[in-house]
């Protein structure tokens, strides 16, 4: 069997190595004419970490992150509103929660797979079934033919768009801001702050290094290139250390601006020999750390329908059944509690203070326990 998988990201290549370690030959097509990733942070819960060790990479990639064993949710003056330990996480699944630099879990992935099995600079422009098979064709006037076309191009995904029509993502009404900055991890208080319409969070990662993040309330496309360092700060003045610090840790070039969007669920992923995989087919808010861990138990449910397959069109129906119902939750799941971080309303910021003190707690747990309990 012969797998097309289109997109060089996370989910991309993983669903490509799990694909190969069942047998299958598949091959990645990268639109960029260069393979690497942002320079940000990512988490990674039991649920992927499992998952992961399906193919035996669990370890590597616990290797070059940092276990997330707590957390909080403060106010902007720094009072704890809630405590989050994950440590009883690893004892009741089996698998730690981990930060890591998304550039080290992306060149772990691309190592664990091989160089040879992505083909770079291939933008993808449209995709045809017939005789028995499926074939992309690419920007460059090159083809690709295949048994199964696994789209895996994120967000904007070309291939999700001939399938269902070229709809625009939906903006969650909020845009961040993420760096990697070298940050003495004793002088970190991991986890969020929520103030009003603004939030911050940060962990360490491995290295000396931390991730943060903030985000705030506004209309998309409002960039500021040469002067988003500044506006953070103006956001962001007086809350607690170390969250200025942080902030100037950073060198302009190093912080990166996105406006946040997903997509409402789909009715079916695919069709044919056709489906969908991570941020095409379920692209979330990151408000749960999900999107990453959803495209990787993607890849697992995938390796494991087609391995076995005498009919190729119902594997890829079966892996999209067994997946659809879990990515819906998720997806509205992280929209609600982005829009509640992103409450800006003085008295709902009040409400939200005290049900994070005597409600979140209990709420969250059940929450972690009903993602984290997967088994793919």
């Amino acid at each position: 069997m012969n797998a097309l998988i289109i997109g060089g990201g996370i989910g991309g290549l993983t669903a490509a190595i799990a694909l190969r370690r069942a047998g299958i030959d598949a091959t990645v097509y990268e639109r960029t004419p260069e393979l690497r990733e942002v320079g940000a942070g990512i988490t990674l819960w039991a649920n992927a970490i499992a998952a992961l060790g399906q193919l035996e990479l669990a370890e590597p990639i616990m290797a070059l992150g940092m276990p997330e064993l707590h957390g909080s949710i403060r106010a902007a003056n720094g009072q704890v509103l809630t405590r989050l330990d994950n440590s009883a996480l690893r004892g009741q699944f089996g698998a730690p929660s981990i930060a890591i630099h998304r550039a080290d879990l992306h060149s772990k992935l691309l190592s664990a797979l091989g160089e040879q099995h992505v083909v770079l600079g291939r933008q993808i422009t449209r995709f045809e079934e017939g005789g028995a098979g499926v074939t992309a064709f690419f920007a460059d006037g090159s083809q690709a033919r295949g048994d199964v076309l696994v789209g895996a191009d994120g967000l904007h995904s070309l291939v999700r768009a001939q399938l269902h029509g070229p709809q625009p993502p939906v903006y969650a009404g909020y845009t961040a801001w993420r760096a990697v900055v070298p940050f003495d991890h004793a002088r970190l208080t991991p986890g969020e702050t929520w103030g009003r319409g603004v939030r911050f969070g940060q962990v360490g990662l491995a290295n000396g290094l931390a991730y943060w993040f903030a985000t705030q309330n506004v209309p998309a496309g409002q960039r500021k290139p040469g002067a988003e360092k500044a506006e953070l700060l103006r956001n962001l003045r007086g809350w607690h250390a170390p969250v200025e610090d942080l902030v100037r840790a950073a060198d302009e070039s190093q912080i990166l601006r996105n406006d946040i969007f997903d997509r409402p669920p789909l009715a079916q992923w695919g069709t044919g020999r056709v489906t969908l995989l991570g941020d095409a087919a379920h692209p979330m808010t990151p408000n749960l750390g999900q999107g990453a861990c959803q495209a990787i138990e993607d890849a697992i449910v995938l390796m494991k329908a087609l391995r076995a397959a005498n009919d190729l069109p119902a594997a890829l129906r079966q892996y999209e059944a067994q997946r659809m119902a879990r990515t819906r939750w998720l997806v509205a799941q992280s929209r609600r509690v982005g829009e509640v971080g992103q409450w800006q309303n003085s008295v709902a910021v009040g409400l939200r203070a005290l049900a994070a003190k005597y409600v979140l707690p209990a709420m969250q747990s059940r929450q972690l326990r009903q993602i984290v309990a997967y088994q793919v």
